[in-house]
């Protein structure tokens, strides 16, 4: 059963109490990557990720084959100030579409065999406009994460997340001013395809919102709540109901990365069981990929939300499973192996 929290300083503390990785599971990873029938390091970071696999699922050999892409949906006040190409109607739209196959993340997930949930927060209740008030109240972001928290059931073998709501990039970018400082226009990027006056309208509305909210350096959970939306806030949930569970989390593009960094500002750490799927073209992502110590799987020039990303990174999830898994060792194919450059793996993906 999922957990849920009552109150923002719950969620705290449910931060502060996340597991470790299994170190016996991690052991045995690294003691069977040496014996496979390749060169050393030959399989570069599919050899990483089997190890990250079989650390963060708690068993020896790692396996992907339940996979769920949990989709959150929220709308912005600030979507109101001209910083999206479409209006906020269009996320109520799509989350029809979705539920009704005709979205690119629904191709996906039948390309992958992954599963598909899709989350509507609030719909008709954008945030407040936080240029001028923090965008969710306290309750608003407790109901959120819960949701988050409810997608990341035990038995996943790895859960995507991604995320669907205009004006989301601007939040984004916001975190990520806040978060890491800077220019604003170093952190907004196109969005939906904004260009010109509009894309300075829009780096400018960033820069308003961290100035009226960030000049007192809060945790990044405060962070979420005064600059994110509830989208935002449900993937924080689910990034940390998937450690408590031990689910690997696969992490879309600008929007997803930002909510979860909000974690890692909150408590050092609580991203380990994380990788990011692609290095989105928007410019503010890579920026922030760089500055929580990861490196993207796939770079695809992809900016479309939805956990288009993430569910395609799990045919490299599954096939550094496969081959963890499935090669023999030198001993089982009667192969000479070398004798030097053999070093074990680590559970760093």
């Amino acid at each position: 059963m999922s957990p849920t929290v009552r109150s923002v300083a719950e969620f705290r503390d449910l931060l502060s109490r996340l597991p470790a990785a299994d170190g016996a599971a991690a052991a045995a990873a690294a003691a069977r990557e040496p014996q496979l029938t390749k060169p050393p390091g030959s399989l570069g970071r599919l050899e990483d990720l089997a190890a990250w696999l079989a650390a963060w699922q708690g068993r020896h050999p790692p396996v992907v084959e339940r996979v769920r892409c949990a989709v959150f949906a929220g709308n912005h006040g600030v979507a109101a100030l001209g910083v999206s190409a479409f209006p906020a109607a269009v996320t109520a739209q799509m989350v029809e579409n979705f539920r009704h196959g005709g979205a690119a993340v629904n191709q996906l997930c039948r390309t992958v065999g992954a599963e598909l949930t899709v989350t509507a927060l609030a719909l008709d209740r954008p945030t407040a406009d936080f240029t001028q008030a923090p965008a969710l109240t306290e309750d608003d972001l407790v109901a959120a994460l819960n949701a988050g928290l409810a997608a990341a059931e035990a038995g996943l073998d790895a859960l995507c997340l991604g995320e669907m709501g205009i004006a989301n990039t601007t939040s984004a970018a916001a975190i990520g001013l806040a978060l890491y400082g800077g220019a604003a226009a170093e952190w907004t990027g196109p969005g939906t395809g904004v260009a010109g006056s509009a894309l300075a309208r829009k780096a400018e509305v960033v820069a308003q919102g961290v100035a009226l909210h960030g000049a007192d350096r809060p945790d990044g959970v405060e962070v979420l709540r005064r600059l994110g939306g509830r989208e935002l806030a449900a993937i924080a949930g689910a990034v940390a109901g998937a450690r408590l569970a031990r689910v690997p989390v696969v992490l879309d593009g600008y929007i997803c990365t930002a909510a979860a960094a909000c974690l890692e500002a909150t408590v050092p750490g609580a991203l380990d069981h994380c990788v990011v799927a692609h290095a989105s073209a928007e410019p503010g992502h890579r920026r922030m990929v760089e500055r929580l110590g990861k490196q993207a799987l796939l770079d695809l020039g992809l900016r479309l939300g939805e956990g288009s990303g993430a569910v395609l990174a799990v045919s490299v999830l599954k096939a550094a499973a496969a081959c963890h898994a499935g090669m023999a060792t030198f001993a089982e194919a009667g192969v000479a192996a070398g004798d030097e450059g053999r070093e074990a793996g680590t559970t760093t993906a």
